[in-house]
């Protein structure tokens, strides 16, 4: 009877792993998956006490100590990087986003200290809110992660034979050189054909980006030039040079693999920070492609990631905009 403790997982990694069969890019399928984890953590923890009380309890403890520390430990790493980010990549909005989570971890510990110490009525009315509020919005945040970590992975395995490679514009250095962060995704991308003929298979190679004002070129076009410089035969590639955004650069790409092959199947390339949104636009957009990454500096990583969750937040901002006032309104409620 002990192993019905593993029954709640097994419903929650049965529901993801249905919603995954359905859709590898549908970003909710994090949800189940993290249930799944927290209650096969729960029924192991479980078991662990009913082998030993001590050992149960040594784990249940770790656990419950650890996760503060381990939020402190996370802040002090988001403020240095931020420092970094500053230093190597100049004062931009974007470029603040790691240092202000960092700070705002430590000031919302500080905060309710304050709060628990001094029971100051109008700091508790502050506080009882915002811990609701950014409780659902950091068990969002973790979910992301964790089905960006898995989709990363192994998202596109098994699937279909790839007929196109999709390699997402970046910007252009100088308005006409390709930049390392677009090198890295068009290096990729080239692994990605490559691996493709290897199997016996004729892909295309699609650049997709558009020319923006300080360019002297469309950046598609920079991008088959660094291509064919690297080997890439030039019958093999396809330019798209008008799009602007990643949803245009999905959406006009799928008109040109359209016009070849109404059937096509195909890998869309870009940043590993930037796989799961542009997985989920392609969704949107109804494009036949999983989505892959190329690696990115370490230090750009953790703004790059925190930019990307608030985009995939407002794009149901509705929802969840929805859910965090009323858990504005229930903790005021609770406060009073």
């Amino acid at each position: 009877m002990h192993l019905i403790l593993f029954a709640p997982a097994g419903v929650f990694f049965l529901i993801f792993a249905c919603g995954f069969a359905y859709d590898r890019r549908l970003i909710r399928n994090g949800v189940p998956l993290f249930f799944a984890l927290l209650f096969l953590f729960v029924a192991l923890a479980g078991e662990a006490l009913r082998v030993s009380v001590r050992a149960g309890g040594t784990l249940l403890g770790a656990a419950f100590l650890l996760l503060p520390l381990m939020m402190l430990v996370l802040a002090v790493f988001l403020i240095v990087n931020g420092v970094t980010m500053l230093r190597r990549e100049g004062r931009s909005p974007a470029n603040l986003l790691s240092l202000a989570a960092g700070v705002g971890i430590i000031l919302v510990f500080a905060l309710r200290q304050l709060a628990l110490d001094t029971r100051w009525k109008p700091l508790e009315l502050v506080m009882a809110p915002m811990t609701g509020v950014l409780t659902y919005v950091s068990f969002l945040f973790v979910c992301f992660l964790l089905y960006s970590f898995v989709y990363g992975r192994i998202g596109h395995r098994g699937r279909h034979a790839v007929d196109f490679v999709v390699v997402l514009g970046s910007g252009l250095i100088g308005g006409s050189r390709v930049p390392p962060l677009l090198a890295g995704r068009l290096d990729r991308g080239r692994a990605a054909f490559d691996a493709e003929r290897d199997k016996g298979r004729e892909p295309m190679l699609l650049t997709s980006g558009g020319q923006g004002p300080d360019e002297d070129l469309p950046e598609a076009r920079a991008m088959a030039d660094y291509l064919i410089a690297a080997g890439v035969p030039a019958d093999r590639i396809l330019v798209e040079d008008q799009s602007r955004t990643t949803q245009e650069n999905l959406r006009f790409s799928k008109a040109l693999m359209q016009d070849r092959k109404a059937d096509y199947r195909a890998l869309v390339v870009t940043n590993n920070f930037h796989v799961m949104r542009a997985a989920q636009i392609a969704r949107k957009e109804k494009v036949m492609a999983q989505v892959i990454g190329s690696p990115t500096a370490r230090y750009f990583w953790p703004s790059a990631t925190i930019r990307e969750f608030v985009a995939v937040f407002l794009s149901h901002r509705v929802l969840n905009l929805g859910i965090c006032a009323l858990l504005t309104v229930f903790g005021v409620v609770l406060a009073l």
